[in-house]
This record gives structure tokens, sequence and C-alpha cells, in this order.
């Protein structure tokens, strides 16, 4: 998990700030152009607003407190109260604005996302982090709504505070503003230059933290073995090392951070030194006022918050921008799977599948099904069995058009099922895996999944084909009980039996069982296994299991090693060849050898069972 967090920091560093990449942000605002348009301009009053109180207070001194002119006083204070006002007015609408602005622009993206994932083939959720996409959907459109919100609020705030600013210095003394916008961009320098030692910094840190997310994880995942291995005290000086990394490089960014402040300020006071020295001496010549240097004073140091926001928005837009580019990688992925332009309904998949001659590779070069054939009728049990790696998994993946083949084509009625659409192919199937998945919600929720048009006698119905009515009326709410997230609430045999209730609840043409009963006990594989059968009626199934107990009553039985079929047959069929098959079934079943089948076991020196096939009487 550490590895995964690292490289996610790492993009965050590797985005420019290119024009492709800036439009393809901005477009998002195309919408909503008339939201965008409210707080640019709400925004630009009040800056603006903010601005001319500083030249009000010019006047308050130079043309009331000075003269003593009371009555200018009142009229100035009239003007200001007005103006605070219409100002409190504009700050509420473009925060209201930019708030349902930054909601709208993440809705957008999430829901574009979301649908996008559907559309995506199984390939590629196995070549890719779940956590990579849930950082993609969350974090990474939260960005880049705050980018296109708050970032254009902060940036729009301090460009039009620093030329409005710059307006009303020009208008004072066109002079003295010249010098004074002078220092504007050594303070730009100064604050962009920091923000990016501060930031490098920071990167460390995030590195070093993502390490320790993973060292937590790790050994608390793994408490057992640390402590059957005694691997306490190494883990303590691992961790240590970790912590020592991430203090050194939060102390070097708070250091910095810490530094960067003074620095301006130091700049800043120098500038202002010089304005009220240089002011003075206007003074004197009759050509500023001492409302003018208050003003002046006032803008210098109005226009150091909003050069800091320009260097911080500036920082922050890498990490924006880098969201914005993995969500546009995203986006732009197609599907390895997809609809050809003239696919049809597949109307049923009770008809004849062949496999004809088909290949099959995850990574070039490492071929998974090799010129593989085959032919289904309709109705029939095909067991699947073999070494790890053999490709069993990858033929029902196959068959469910989650891949589809490299070479050679898989025909459903007689029709590549290329042709056919999509949907269509998987609206008629059920599955049933060794890991069963449960959503959160209720046992009758999971069991409607898919087809949610049943009603409660169908849920029930379909419960007791799969015999999983008889303990969900033993718990508390019955068909009404939660199942806590990812189904946690239940056993895995639970979970498994309410698995087989969807999937017999959706009526499917062709059924997949893919190691459903590899990890419950007996009692409940023969509760399963009868509801395979009710199931498996007037169905085509592909059955993969290790359990050889499962699938003696399968048509067919194919042993696939190595991408091709080693062997089929029945189960009496495969054992008299005593072949692959009788290999895996006897180190099984050692001692529980089928008299039936005439298999007379003794073991030879070397611990081999070895057997001598006679004729059943």
């Amino acid at each position: 998990m550490s590895e995964e967090l690292i490289e996610l920091e790492e993009e965050e560093f590797t985005s420019q700030l290119t024009a492709p990449v800036l439009n393809r942000i901005g477009s998002l605002l195309k919408p909503h152009w008339k939201w965008v348009v409210g707080f640019f301009l709400t925004i630009a009053l009040v800056s603006g607003l903010d601005a001319y109180f500083t030249y009000l207070s010019k006047q308050f001194i130079d043309q009331g407190i000075i003269l003593q002119n009371k009555e200018r006083l009142m009229h100035l204070a009239t003007i200001y109260g007005g103006l605070i006002v219409i100002q409190a007015g504009a700050v509420f609408t473009f925060i209201y604005l930019a708030g349902v602005l930054g909601e709208r622009i993440q809705y957008d993206l999430r829901r574009m996302l979301f649908n996008h994932l559907q559309d995506l083939s199984l390939s590629y959720y196995a070549q890719n982090a779940v956590g990579r996409m849930i950082a993609r959907v969350t974090s990474d459109t939260g960005r880049v709504s705050d980018l296109l919100t708050w970032g254009i609020v902060d940036t729009t705030w301090a460009v039009m505070n620093i030329l409005s600013s710059t307006i009303f210095m020009l208008i004072i003394n066109w002079r003295l503003a010249l010098i004074v916008l002078t220092i504007i961009p050594i303070m730009m320098l100064i604050a962009v230059e920091f923000r990016k030692k501060i930031l490098a910094e920071f990167r460390v840190s995030r590195r070093a933290n993502s390490k320790i997310t993973g060292a937590f994880n790790e050994n608390f995942q793994g408490t057992r073995v640390v402590k059957a291995l005694g691997r306490e005290d190494e883990n303590t000086r691992e961790f240590q090392g970790l912590t020592t990394r991430m203090y050194q490089a939060s102390y070097r960014a708070a250091w910095l951070s810490a530094l960067f402040l003074p620095t301006v300020q130091m700049i800043a006071a120098l500038a202002l030194g010089f304005i009220v020295g240089y002011g003075g001496l206007q003074i004197d010549l009759g050509l500023m006022t001492i409302g003018g240097i208050q003003a002046f004073v006032s803008y210098l140091t109005f226009m150091m918050w909003p050069i800091q926001d320009l260097a911080r928005v500036y920082s922050e837009m890498q990490h924006s921008i880098a969201s914005a580019e993995r969500i546009f990688k995203l986006v732009d992925t197609p599907p390895e799977v997809h609809n050809r332009p003239s696919a049809v309904e597949a109307h049923t998949l009770l008809g004849k599948i062949e496999f004809d001659h088909v290949d099959f590779f995850y990574e070039d070069r490492k071929p998974v099904l090799i010129d593989f054939s085959l032919k289904v009728n309709p109705g029939e049990m095909i067991a699947l069995v073999g070494p790890t790696g053999g490709g069993k998994s990858t033929i029902v993946n196959l068959l469910c058009r989650f891949y589809e083949p490299q070479n050679g084509v898989i025909r459903i009625n007689g029709m590549d099922y290329m042709d056919y659409k999509l949907e269509s192919i998987h609206n008629k199937i059920g599955i049933v895996l060794q890991t069963p998945h449960l959503f959160s919600g209720t046992i009758r929720d999971n069991i409607r999944y898919g087809r949610l048009e049943a009603n409660d006698a169908d849920v029930e119905e379909a419960a007791r084909i799969a015999g999983a009515h008889d303990f969900i009326v033993t718990l508390e709410k019955c068909y009404d009980q939660s199942v806590g997230e990812s189904g946690n609430l239940l056993s895995v045999g639970q979970k498994q039996l309410i698995s087989l209730a969807r999937a017999v609840l959706a009526r499917p043409e062709l059924f997949i069982m893919d190691e459903a009963t590899s990890s419950v006990d007996t009692l409940t594989e023969a509760l399963i296994q009868k509801g395979m059968d009710a199931l498996m009626q007037g169905r085509t199934s592909f059955v993969i299991a290790h359990r050889l107990s499962t699938i003696r009553r399968a048509n067919r039985i194919l042993v696939i090693e190595g991408g091709r079929i080693a062997e089929q047959g029945t189960h009496a069929e495969l054992l008299k060849l005593r072949g692959h098959y009788y290999r895996l079934y006897t180190q099984q079943f050692r001692h529980q050898l089928e008299v039936a089948y005439g298999v007379a076991e003794e073991e030879s020196e070397n611990g081999e069972v070895v057997g001598e096939a006679v004729v059943a009487s």
C-alpha cells in the first residue's frame, strides 16, 4: 500500500502548465458560464471597493480631519457606510456562487468518471489498483473543482487588488507609484521561490508519511506473523528511521515557512520607509498630502497578501493540473471490450457455444490459451479442473466477454459473439465467485440486486432454491437483516448462499461457478451443491472447481493445463484413463477411491498412489 501512495504523490509533481490541459480544464466551466460571470463580477466589485475604501481614507484625512470639515466627514462617512453594505452583499454573492459552482463541477466530473468506469473492460481493473480509481473520483475531482472556483476566486481577488491599488496610486502620485511598482516583481519572485522550496520539503515529508502509513497497515494486519517471527525490535528500528526522515523534512518546511513572511515584511518595510521619506519631500514641494502618504502605505501593505495568495495558488495549481491530467487520462482510456457499430441483441444464450482456435494472453509473449477449441451443447454442464494458472478462469472470462480473444472466434448460436451487444450477453449470465461479494444493505437488497423488479415472494423462493432460506429466517430481521460492508456481518458460507440466491433470482441462461465451494465447510458445500443442481437445470453451465466432489455429475470434465485441454470426459471415463484427472482425484481422495470404478488403492514406497483398474462387477 505504501508504494502505491508514494507513486500517487510522485504523480502530483510531474505536471506542467500546458495550454491543452488548461483549455480542457476551462471547458468544464462552459455549461456553468452564467455562474462564472456572476462571481467574476462580484469579486471585481469587492476588490474595487476595497481599494476605494483606502482612497476614501485619504479624503477623510485630507478633506475632513486636517481641514476639520465636519460636513465633509459626514458626507464621506455616509458614502463609506453605503458602500460597506454593497460590499457585504457582493461578498455573500461571490462566496455563494463559488460554492455552488464548485459542487456542480465536482458533480459533473464524478458522474463522468463513474459512468466511464462502468464502461471500462475488466482488463483495466486488473491492471489498476482500486485506490487509484477512488482517488480519481474523490480527491482529484475535488482539487480540480477547487482550482476552478476558489483558485479563480483567490487569483481574481489578488489581481484585482493589485490592479485597483495601482490605479489609485497612479491617481494620487504617478511618480511615486511607478517607483513602488518596481518592488512588486521582487516580492513575487521571492514568494514563488519560497513556495517552491517549501513544496519540495513537503513532498519529501508526504513520501515519508506514505511509507509510515504503509508500515502501520502492514504491521497491524500482520501482527501474528510479526510476533511469531520475533520482528518487533527490527520493525521498531525501521519505523524510527521513517519517522526521523519525516520529522527532518517537516522541520525544514516549517523553518522555510517561518522565514518567508519576515523576508517579505522586511522588503515591505524598506519600501514603506522609502515611501515615507520620499513622500515627506513631496509634501514640502506641495506635490503630496499626508492622506496621500497614508494611502500609499495602505496600498503597499494591501498588496502583500495578494502577492502571497498568487504564490500559494500557483503552487496549488501544480497539484490541480496533475489531478486534471489523471482524470482526463482515465476518461480518454477506451474500453478494450466494446460494442461493434453493427452489434445486435443476443435474444438467447441457450444455444451451441463454440471456441474456435482461440488464443489469448494478458501480456505479450505470455500466452494463456493456445489454439483452444471447444464445442458445448445447450444445457451441458462443463467442469474445468487443473493446476492454478492453467487458463480455467480465462476461459469463463472470455465466455462472459470480460475479455476478447486475440486470435480465433467464440460463437454463440453459430454467430460470432462480438457481433452481439455486450449488455445483452451480460444480462443473461449468472456468476458465483470463489470470494462472494455482497453490497451494503439488507439480504433482500442483495438477492434482488440483479433483478430489481422481483417481489418479496420471488426473493424468498430464490433463497429456498439456493438453500439460504433456513439460515436467513434465524436472523433477527430475517431478509431485512443488514449484511454490513462487503457482507462482513455474515460468514463466508452465508455470503456464498446469498450470492447463489442472487444468481437464481436473476434467471440466467448461462451459469458460471468459479471455485464457489472452496472456502466453505462440508455442510454448506452440500447446500450450495443442491442449489447448483436446481439452478443448472435447463441451462448451460461452466464450473471451475478444486473440490472434485462437486463436479462428478458434470456432462464433461475438462482438464486444462498450459492453456490447452489435456483430457476431457465424464468423471468415470477420466478415472479409467488414469491420467491427469486420475492423479488430481486420487490426491484429494487417496483413502476414498470409489470401488464402483474398480480402482484398487495401494501406496508405493515413495508415497505415490498407484492402482490397478479392474472391471466393476
